[in-house]
């Protein structure tokens, strides 16, 4: 590297993003994310013995993923590459492929590949890597915000040890805010700034457990803010909320965090707790989730969770679908919480579900039965001669709208598969089939 080089990457370094300059170039350097970079972790004993197999970084941004891997590019003795999923074609991977192969064979060196975003590789994309992962001409790392398992091929999958990333933790983050406010080398100690414990308390809490959003609100409000009459800049309460002037909820509809919030809404009002049922569908309505799927799966829970212990609640779950669709937001919030609200504290069933499912069952061990003869259509010609429908009892010709008769098919005989359970209304369906049966019966 020559004098003008040097200087050219020296001034780049200095005109970087703080949260870059702030990236760890060494494992000992790393904050947070101690539960695979600690050191008696495999990541750890890994990276420290230049070992690495093929491995996926999936979590939160701002939560590690390309530090790691230039944390590996820093301390590993093979050759570093690094590509976008979001940019790079073929092309691209072949320029890489071929590289990869003429160092392997000309000085018997691994070539480790960075895909930052793989998640956006296609299916052809991600196939066409496969033979030179497992080859070992490349060592693949991937970065992805979203959930591996979905995303990435199962091939390649099946060849890489998956990391999860977590939100780094809030004391972490406050560490991390001020090494970067009084950090002279790569953060902004030059500017002589100070920043307060309420302000910094602040940051780290609206973060979220993304470090890049924190460093980058120390960053603007150093850069923003006037000197005192000390010559110092104060990084108060009230510049940090300027800085930082909405909590940004992360949530992507295609990713993994929508199935997380989902998943969570639909879980709490099976558990009946209005409360978090509430909370999760006003997090899903403030990012923006579409009011018609929501209300879709409230339908399904209706059904799922609630079933019979309260038939109503398909009813309330079926009416606030249609009433969002023509009032719209912002009211459709109300409608969809008086909704949620209503399947939270309804009595809870899923024997409908079990009834399915065990008859479903039923259907693939068994196959086409065949259906009693007197149950049989007998409303064509020729019916009689076959015997179809002889012997009917009409149900409404009985006490009760009830008769004993065989309904399930022979080989099926005395099989229950729909259980009403003691909760709600179930328990009311309980009682009369037992009391129809049983007058039947006498």
């Amino acid at each position: 590297m020559d004098l003008f080089e040097y200087m050219r990457n020296t001034n780049m370094e200095k005109e970087s993003p703080l949260a870059a300059r702030m990236r760890p170039v060494s494992l000992e350097e790393v904050v947070g994310q101690q539960h695979i970079v600690g050191k008696d972790k495999l990541l750890y004993r890994a990276i420290k013995a230049d070992k690495l197999s093929s491995i996926i970084f999936y979590g939160p941004p701002g939560t590690g993923k390309t530090t790691l891997a230039k944390v590996i590019a820093n301390t590993t003795s093979a050759e570093f590459t690094q590509i976008n999923a979001t940019i790079a074609g073929k092309k691209d991977m072949e320029e890489v492929i071929g590289k990869a192969k003429d160092i392997q064979g000309m000085y018997g060196k691994r070539t480790i590949l960075f895909i930052d975003e793989i998640h956006r590789f296609h299916k052809g994309q991600q196939d066409y890597l496969l033979p030179f992962v497992e080859d070992g001409t490349v060592i693949l790392i991937g970065a992805t915000t979203e959930n591996p398992y979905f995303e990435v091929n199962s091939a390649l999958i099946s060849r890489s040890i998956i990391f999860e990333l977590k939100p780094i933790e809030k004391e972490d983050i406050k560490k991390l805010i001020r090494r970067a406010v009084y950090d002279k080398e790569k953060g902004m100690g030059a500017y002589e700034a100070q920043i307060e414990e309420d302000a910094l308390e602040f940051l780290a809490e609206l973060s979220g457990g993304d470090a890049r959003h924190a460093l980058n609100a120390v960053e603007l409000g150093i850069m923003t803010t006037n000197r005192s009459e000390d010559g110092k800049i104060h990084i108060t309460l009230p510049v940090a909320e300027e800085c930082i002037q909405k909590r940004v909820i992360r949530y992507d509809k295609t990713g993994d965090n929508h199935y997380d919030t989902v998943s969570a809404f639909i879980k709490s009002m099976r558990g009946s707790d209005p409360d978090a049922a509430v909370y999760y569908l006003a997090r899903m309505l403030y990012a923006g989730e579409s009011v018609t799927f929501i209300a879709r799966r409230m339908m399904i829970c209706a059904s799922e969770d609630v079933g019979n212990a309260d038939p109503n609640a398909l009813t309330v779950a079926v009416s606030a679908a249609q009433a969002v669709e023509r009032v719209g937001m912002p009211e459709a919030q109300i409608i969809l919480s008086q909704a949620a609200s209503y399947i939270a504290t309804a009595p809870k069933s899923n024997a409908s579900v079990k009834a399915i499912a065990e008859a479903a069952e039923a259907v693939e061990r068994t196959g086409n039965l065949p259906i009693p003869p007197h149950l049989q259509d007998a409303h064509y010609k020729g019916a009689a001669k076959l015997g179809h429908g002889t012997g009917y009892k009409y149900s409404h010709d009985y006490p009760n709208g009830y008769v004993e008769q065989q309904y399930l098919p022979y080989e099926l005989n005395g099989r229950e598969f729909y259980r009403p359970t003691g909760n709600g209304y179930e328990v009311k369906i309980k009682e009369h089939m037992a009391r129809i049966k049983k007058e039947a019966s006498e």
